[in-house]
């Protein structure tokens, strides 16, 4: 079986913003799931408020929360979104441009 792709739709993991530390965790995290390895809590955690397959990466920084958003397909993990945690509850923009922006991926 060979790796999924990572396609990166917006977003990017790199220091700085990212600590060294928090983007090497972040490629390791990415790495497992391009394998074919379904993470859980506390690493990952189900976002069906997104999508079916839909999940988020949560990697916790120095000082910040980072959540990277993706989605599993047959070939390939989708990054949808990554961005700086500052509220418990996920900000229903960021919800709304994920779905819109899987939904443009899914068309084209």
């Amino acid at each position: 079986m060979s790796d999924k792709t990572l396609v990166w739709l917006h977003g990017e993991v790199k220091s700085p913003p990212f600590s060294s530390n928090a983007r090497v965790e972040a490629g390791y995290l990415l790495r497992l799931l391009q394998q074919g390895e379904l993470l859980s809590l506390p690493q990952s955690r189900p976002m069906s408020v997104i999508g079916e397959s839909c999940h988020e990466l949560r990697i916790i920084d120095e000082n910040k929360t980072w959540r990277i958003i993706y989605r599993i397909d047959i070939d390939a993990v989708i990054i949808a979104e990554v961005f700086k945690k500052t509220t418990r509850k996920t900000p229903q923009k960021v919800i709304e441009k994920t779905r819109r922006r899987l939904a443009e991926y899914d068309r084209s």
